[in-house]
């Protein structure tokens, strides 16, 4: 017997208002990052596994069980993309961009977990990011800030999100507070999760990102990393809060966000939100200073973010490219040449045509209203005689006859172009 063929689990396909509001997420993202000067950049959705390894830390969950890796005919180690930013920062590296700098890029597509499937989270997912690549300071972390603030708004999901920051400081100010959070944590061992004690040898601020309750109970009473801040850290983490104030833009400082990549210093954000569940963080981003020298190249500034398609558009309340077609209905032979002829000239004057290829007048007209189409074009023998159509409103109800080469401008006025 046969088996049924159906898709891999954890991925989905993107079909009907699905694929529309992902590409609507996509396009409104694209068109607000080149409003502030961003170029789209396109990575391979595969690269060498040491991209990763050596960028998001051989101990990070991602790395350790999460990512999708595997040995080419050629015997190299490869691995399916699990994020943007490190390949963007090997394409810098790679073609020797150091004099182009500042950079700015946008990029879109999917990339890949092997996590458990969940709401709004997908093993093959697809995200949207910005990377600003030169600026030092926090000018350049307000600018990202505020795309992201904007792209949300114009997707119209910004009131059910909110922002949170925080700064994990630079490498001097997170060796003095991981010392005392070592301490701090070494009194607790016993009562950490197994993989909060693996992260206490590796990278103990990640502890203070679990979700597991008990670890959560002990983090109420860890130091606070800002009381660590050097002077360098705390000016800069200041000045972007003023900033963000100057801009209107609200959010709260959230000591625990410290991000799950080993690459991030001084600011971190997340917007997240309360409509999804447990997958509370739908754009996430921050400062990585130190990622291209990790990656053999030299000491570039830059701050970046990174949001999920997926996440963003079940927030999304409206179907927003709800395009409401003309439908043309023929009747009898002679309009259906017509109507064919009528579909080609309308489509290439930017309407949106809908045209059945059988069924009588009765079905036709059903179909045009169940595909929310706002008018339909009747055309028969007589109209053909008299070189008109009839031209019915579907949302009134009114009709009325319309001379053919009347018909382009008298839908440019039903839908306002």
């Amino acid at each position: 017997m046969s088996q049924n063929l159906q898709s891999v689990r954890g991925t989905h396909d993107l079909i009907g208002s699905t694929v529309k509001r992902y590409r609507y997420v996509v396009e409104t993202a694209r068109a607000l990052a080149a409003r502030y000067g961003f170029e789209e950049l396109k990575t391979p959705i595969f690269e060498t596994s040491a991209v990763f390894s050596r960028t998001l830390g051989d101990a990070s969950d991602i790395v350790t069980k999460e990512m999708y890796t595997f040995t080419d005919k050629g015997g190299d180690m490869l691995s399916l993309r699990p994020e943007g930013t490190a390949g963007a920062m090997r394409a810098y590296i790679e073609h020797g961009l150091q004099r182009q700098l500042p950079i700015k890029w946008f990029y879109e597509g999917p990339m890949f977990r092997y996590e458990r499937p969940q709401k709004g989270r997908y093993r093959q997912f697809y995200q949207i990011g910005a990377e600003l690549l030169g600026p030092e300071g926090g000018d350049a972390d307000v600018e990202l800030i505020s795309l992201a603030q904007n792209l949300l708004e114009a997707l119209g999901v910004s009131t059910s999100s909110r922002l949170e920051i925080n700064s994990i400081g630079d490498k001097e100010s997170r060796d003095v507070y991981r010392a005392r959070l070592v301490e701090y944590y070494k009194k607790h061992e016993s009562s950490l999760s197994d993989d909060s004690r693996r992260r206490l040898a590796v990278n103990p601020l990640r502890i203070l990102d679990s979700k597991d309750a008990k670890d959560i109970a002990i983090n109420e009473g860890a130091p606070r990393l800002l009381d660590d801040l050097n002077e360098l850290s705390r000016t800069q983490f200041d000045r972007i809060q003023k900033s963000l104030g100057d801009l209107g833009i609200t959010y709260s400082v959230n000591e625990r966000l410290v991000r799950g990549l080993d690459y991030y210093s001084h600011l971190v954000f997340e917007y997240r939100t309360n409509a999804l569940g447990s997958q509370d963080a739908i754009l996430s981003g921050g400062r990585y200073d130190g990622l291209c020298e990790m990656m053999g190249g030299s000491r570039t500034a830059a701050v970046g973010w990174a949001a999920g398609v997926e996440r963003l558009s079940l927030l999304m309340l409206e179907d927003p490219l709800a395009v409401r077609p003309v439908a043309l209905i023929p009747v009898g032979e002679k309009a259906e040449r017509e109507c064919v002829r009528l579909a080609h000239d309308l489509r290439g004057r930017g309407f949106h045509i809908e045209l059945s290829y059988s069924g009588n007048m009765s079905n036709r007209m059903k179909k045009a209203v169940a595909r929310s189409a706002k008018a339909a074009v009747i055309i028969g023998d007589q109209e053909l005689a008299n070189r008109v159509v009839t031209l019915k409103q579907l949302d009134t109800g009114e009709q009325s006859q319309v001379a053919q080469s009347e018909l382009p401008a008298k839908l440019a006025e039903l839908f306002g172009k």
